[in-house]
């Protein structure tokens, strides 16, 4: 048994990750600023409530004694990135370090998670996890995600230089799965067709991204946090089969039997200028794979139909509100010929 910390617990990811420490044993305790405990109903995992800003209140649970920490707490979503930028760099940069130096004194080993985004636009696709980051210019607050994570895989490599901190640094790709807040491109799309409202295809729909499933990431956190060979290393945990969001929303509106119609939208419009996107997203996971063993496993079809099984078996979660950034204000409906 080992005692464990993951911030962020009761989120999408952490919250699959802490079912998983459980399982196998682990004494686990969830460190989350949200009230989410509905994702870790049943299980024998302890939940402090707190900020990862707040180092007296995170000292509660990172402290002698404590084996791994799993650093999941962020702020996620372009809706957070453009209504919540300094949120987004504060909770990102100053809770990771917080983080950091407590695991230093706690002699505790760290599993930080990142992102595809920290590589920005860069275009020589797949990405190995030493491309280069090619980011858009600070006046668009889309690319304050991406910084605020690169700055905190800076931190997390020098406090393993400076300090002898045993850190893995895992950057996810496009992950989805059952219990996802439905802002992103999957679980928005399936809450939209369950709830027979038309799905959003932005920009024409030709981006392409690689999307994995949740429980595929949560193995290759695991094996970050366990592995010797993955201390000071980062690795890209991502699928392989590039889709473009277009088929990808053709797909969950024919797995949902959802017949009703596509509403184009143009970000340009929509979000102003303070977004920018990219065209292709592909990860290169041979590190992963060479050191932890670790691929994804589950097809696409195949995680986008648990997705939408599950999302039918909980009428709660599509009850809740559409949260994306490219929804509609609450009571206008996104029109076909591009909306509002």
């Amino acid at each position: 048994m080992a005692r464990v910390v993951v911030t962020g617990g009761c989120g999408f990811v952490g919250s699959r990750l802490v079912r998983r420490l459980v399982a196998r044993g682990d004494d686990v305790v969830v460190f989350d600023g949200a009230s989410r405990a509905r994702n870790l109903e049943g299980l024998d995992a302890v939940v402090v409530p707190g900020d990862v800003r707040d180092a007296g209140r995170l000292a509660s649970v990172i402290g002698p004694g404590v084996d791994v920490v799993y650093h999941l707490a962020a702020v996620v979503g372009v809706d957070q990135y453009l209504a919540r930028p300094l949120d987004v760099i504060d909770v990102n940069f100053t809770g990771t370090r917080n983080v950091l130096d407590l695991a230093v004194r706690a002699d505790a080993r760290v599993v930080v998670a990142s992102t595809s985004e920290v590589f920005g636009k860069n275009p020589a696709v797949p990405w190995s996890e030493e491309a280069d980051r090619v980011l858009g210019p600070t006046s668009a607050d889309r690319w304050s995600y991406s910084t605020s994570k690169a700055l905190a895989e800076h931190l997390t490599l020098a406090y393993g230089r400076q300090h002898g901190l045993a850190a893995t640094i895992v950057r996810y790709f496009n992950a989805y799965g059952p219990g996802q807040r439905p802002a992103y491109i999957v679980s928005r799309s399936v809450h939209r067709a369950l709830n027979g409202r038309p799905l959003v295809v932005y920009d024409g729909g030709s981006q392409t991204r690689c999307f994995t499933y949740v429980d595929d990431v949560v193995e290759g956190t695991l094996r970050a946090g366990a592995d010797p060979a993955a201390v000071g290393e980062t690795f890209n945990l991502g699928g392989t089969h590039e889709t473009t969001v277009a088929d990808v929303v053709a797909l969950i509106a024919r797995l949902a039997g959802f017949d009703g119609p596509i509403a184009p939208v143009d970000t340009a419009r929509r979000l102003s200028a303070g977004y920018q996107d990219l065209q292709r997203r592909i990860p290169d996971t041979r590190k992963a794979a060479a050191l932890l063993g670790w691929r994804a496993v589950t097809p696409l079809q195949e995680g986008l139909r648990r997705t939408v099984d599950w999302a039918r078996d909980n009428p709660w979660w599509l009850a809740l509100e559409d949260s994306g950034a490219l929804s509609e204000p609450a009571g206008r409906p996104v029109e076909a010929g591009g909306g509002a």
